[in-house]
């Protein structure tokens, strides 16, 4: 029985101080991870499980929704579990947590044996920093914040939760008006704009966010979805690409964004390259939509059947996908093309 299951418990990095800035709490049950909140300004959470009243707005959290290529996740909640209102102890039983983070890997502690009536603190949760990764997903510049300017951040990413978007902006813009070189708060700014429909404002917070902190990577992300959503492929390939040279490793949906971009600019090549490396850094298979662009790529080459491998692959991933006729149709020519080839003459 769906049952509500509440866990709470405290993220560190490896030094063992608190991230100066939220950090996504996600479940992964069977490879698959979902979003489940976030930390708060002294590391700490307190979420009900399958519960997800959050509002995750990041582009790169759920990926890519197929702006400018035929793709879309699919709505099943799989081997999720139920998407509100409680969850079932059974479902937990290959479930962990884990701290989500870009550029730090996480320990796990797994849910497995957890039942509603436990004592919800699963304990500390650790970053340990990657190697080699020149971007950052934690300004350098929020450590130099002064009080008040954390203090309305932190209402703002209150407001954020609740969303109550205009309470946000206030606050948020008081931050930077504050500290005006608060990266993290320029950040999250541009996510309330979006969402009170202004995105030339939110276009502007996210390079001021970027001029405060060149290296710290979430605004950047934010303006490689606005460029794609307005189809400026160029724009998105530039910004990939300025992404991936400063973390080749952590943003898989960036990748798919490049992706994308190439495909659309037909350069064929690069977009299988970086439709590859999706397939291998995309471990929980979140972004199979990459399956679906290899698999055009491969066909218009004649590989067919690699082409029905990454098209069968894709309706695997995605049976729900608004796209999966679609694709359906392109498997069946691709089989006949295949059939057809290999056929006596």
């Amino acid at each position: 029985m769906p049952r509500p299951i509440y866990i709470s418990g405290r993220v560190m990095l490896s030094d063992g101080t608190p991230p100066p800035e939220p950090v996504v709490i996600e479940r992964v049950c069977n490879g698959i991870a979902r979003p489940e909140g976030y930390t708060d300004s002294r590391g700490r959470f307190s979420i009900q499980l399958g519960q997800n009243q959050f509002v995750f707005a990041d582009a790169s959290v759920g990926g890519y929704g197929g702006t400018g290529f035929p793709g879309s996740q699919s709505t099943s909640s799989g081997a999720l579990g139920p998407l509100g209102g409680g969850i079932s102890e059974r479902d937990l039983s290959m479930c962990e947590i884990r701290a989500n983070l870009p550029g730090y890997q996480s320990d796990q502690i797994s849910l497995a044996g957890r039942r509603f009536m436990d004592r919800p603190d699963i304990g500390t949760i650790v970053l340990h920093r990657y190697g080699n990764v020149e971007g950052a997903t934690i300004s350098v510049t929020a450590m130099s914040a002064p009080k008040d300017a954390v203090k309305a951040f932190d209402k703002g990413r209150d407001a954020i939760r609740k969303q109550k978007w205009e309470d946000a902006r206030k606050n948020l813009e008081k931050a930077v008006q504050v500290y005006p070189k608060y990266a993290s708060a320029w950040y999250e700014l541009g996510k309330a704009y979006e969402k009170l429909g202004n995105k030339t404002a939110a276009r502007k917070a996210y390079e001021n966010s970027i001029d405060s902190d060149n290296r710290y990577l979430p605004p950047y992300v934010q303006i490689a979805s606005l460029a794609a959503e307005a189809r400026n492929w160029q724009e998105v390939l530039e910004t990939t690409d300025r992404i991936l040279r400063l973390d080749p490793y952590n943003y898989p949906a960036m990748h798919l964004y490049n992706a994308v971009a190439n495909f659309n600019l037909k350069r064929y090549s690069e977009a299988e390259k970086s439709a590859r490396e999706v397939l291998k850094l995309d471990k929980a298979r979140r972004l199979p939509q990459a399956n679906h662009i290899l698999g055009v790529i491969l066909a218009q080459r004649g590989d067919f059947q690699g082409a029905a491998e990454n098209l069968r692959a894709y309706l695997k991933l995605s049976p729900n996908a608004s796209n999966a006729q679609l694709v359906k149709d392109q498997l069946a020519k691709v089989e006949q093309l295949m059939q057809t080839a290999h056929s006596p003459q």
